[in-house]
């Protein structure tokens, strides 16, 4: 897995500024006024803060920017960062510019001049979130060394001991993020179906206990729907069970479910053959669900959570499922399949079932790259989030505020669930191309029992993107393990 970037922090010494390698930031409100480490700072360099503070540029500067100044005289260090801040800022605030400071960075040394200012684990959490590169398959150049490994970073402040306490479960989401990051960067060739299986299970080594379901005990179970997408594939389908035990004995779990298509052709609905290299990044559901487990046990979550995934490889040849073929699920009901490239939902529907005949769960979220329409609708600032709990819903969307992570929610109803009439079977896998997202998650509920608290959150548009975000470079983001932890200690752990 990607190494996280090496963060601790030490007590304040100015004396350390002027033989720091790589680069030094200091932080400054913007209404100018310099700290111990800025004046530190302005002293090395002769008045070159003091200039900038005076300067058009910062007058323009919002709270959030960073300034460089470049080989800075009287300091070792190739760049001084001026972070612009202003006094009271929040736990976002500081996320996002340890992030920028990252990203500066490059995986260079960093020394951080906080001194006195509170949220230096936020801080710490935006470096370790955008510090990350996926490089595993790149050959290093000479003189470098591969795969990355990213230089640590110091941060001075005035309370060392209660920043690395704050620090240690911010960590454990960064750790998950990272591993939801490398499972969805990884090509399809290498992350096969059994190589996922294999890194899940090597989580029992955190406390998780992990089993996996083969094709045999599949087909006992009636998960023909999830069978029939991978029949196709010289891979074997598998589904992977991961329990976490941290909370009360005997409270029912959270179930999470995600989708895990480690390469999607579309099947005999064959896809265009232009940017079908993406379709890599198919199992992101089951990535998201995968880090959200590592992040639990890493922090030791007093809550009971179980994370499902349904691992296949939706491939076409002479035994692939067809268009027009009738599967019957484990629940029982019969589904004809209109387009062989509408899987997801055929993966999830069985695995949906099973967690709640299994575990019958508290409540139950899925997680899939389900559709191209919820890309169309949401772009990919917002994952499309339906719910059948208001409750559960609101505590999500609310988490998901807390920790960045865009999520909207769609509409359900009848008139949507009506579009999947079929003449020959229970129900047709599309509804046609209008509300293509909303129809795709009725299906889903057709397979989530009443009284069931519901989320389906379709992450197509959020689970890998070609620029960078606030806390990612370009490629896989690692979305929804910070909301869905927090969802975890919000409402779930503690007796909640």
């Amino acid at each position: 897995m990607s190494s996280l970037t090496p963060i601790r922090f030490t007590p304040v010494d100015l004396d350390a500024m002027a033989s720091a390698e790589g680069r030094v930031a200091v932080v400054i409100p913007p209404e100018g006024k310099m700290d111990h480490g800025a004046r530190r700072a302005n002293r090395l360099t002769r008045g070159a803060l003091a200039r900038l503070i005076e300067s058009r540029e910062f007058a323009r500067a919002k709270s959030g920017q960073v300034i460089t100044l470049a080989w800075p005289g009287g300091m070792a260090a190739e760049a001084l960062d001026v972070v612009v801040l202003d006094s009271r800022f929040d736990a976002t605030a500081a996320r996002k510019a340890g992030a920028k400071l990252a990203a500066l960075a490059g995986g260079k040394p960093m020394l951080v001049m906080f001194g006195s200012r509170r949220r230096g684990a936020e801080l710490a959490l935006g470096i370790a979130l955008r510090a990350y590169r996926f490089d595993a398959h790149k050959t290093a150049k000479e003189g470098e060394d591969a795969p990355f490994d990213p230089a640590p970073v110091t941060i001075q402040i005035s309370d060392p001991e209660a920043a690395e306490t704050a620090l240690a479960p911010l960590l454990a989401v960064a750790e998950g993020v990272h591993m939801t990051r490398d499972l969805v960067n990884e090509p399809a060739n290498v992350l096969t179906t059994s190589e996922f299986a294999e890194r899940l299970r090597a989580m029992e080594d955190l406390g998780l206990k992990v089993e996996v379901l083969e094709e045999d005990r599949l087909a006992e179970l009636g998960m023909r729907n999830l069978l029939a997408v991978g029949q196709g594939s010289d891979s074997p389908s598998k589904v992977v069970v991961m329990e976490w035990q941290g909370g009360e004995q005997g409270r029912a779990p959270l179930a999470l479910v995600g989708k895990g298509v480690v390469f999607d052709t579309g099947g005999i609905s064959l896809k265009p053959g232009a940017g079908m290299e993406d379709m890599t990044m198919d199992m992101g559901g089951a990535g998201t669900v995968a880090g959200t487990m590592r992040a639990l046990a890493r922090r030791k979550a007093k809550a009971n959570v179980v994370g499902l995934v349904g691992i296949v490889e939706n491939m076409p040849s002479g035994n692939a499922v067809r268009p027009g073929d009738v599967v019957r699920s484990m629940k029982g009901d019969t589904v004809e399949i209109i387009n062989t490239d509408a899987e997801g939902r055929l993966v999830l529907s069985d695995v949906l079932w099973y967690a709640q005949e299994r575990f019958n769960p508290e409540g139950i979220i899925d997680l899939a790259t389900l559709t191209g329409a919820i890309i169309i609708g949401l772009g990919h600032e917002n994952a499309g989030v339906f719910s059948n709990d208001d409750a559960l819903c609101d505590a999500f969307l609310a988490a998901a505020k807390t920790e960045g992570e865009g999520a909207w929610r769609m509409p359900l109803g009848k008139a949507y669930d009506d579009m999947l009439k079929s003449r020959v079977a229970d129900m047709k896998n599309v509804g046609g191309r209008a509300a293509g997202s909303i129809t795709a998650a009725q299906f889903l509920q057709r397979f989530v029992k009443e009284g069931t608290p519901w989320i389906h959150l379709d992450i197509a548009g959020v689970a890998m993107i070609k620029e960078g975000t606030a806390y990612a470079p370009k490629g896989a983001t690692g979305w929804g393990v910070a909301a869905l932890n927090r969802l975890v200690a919000d409402r779930f752990e503690n007796g909640d």
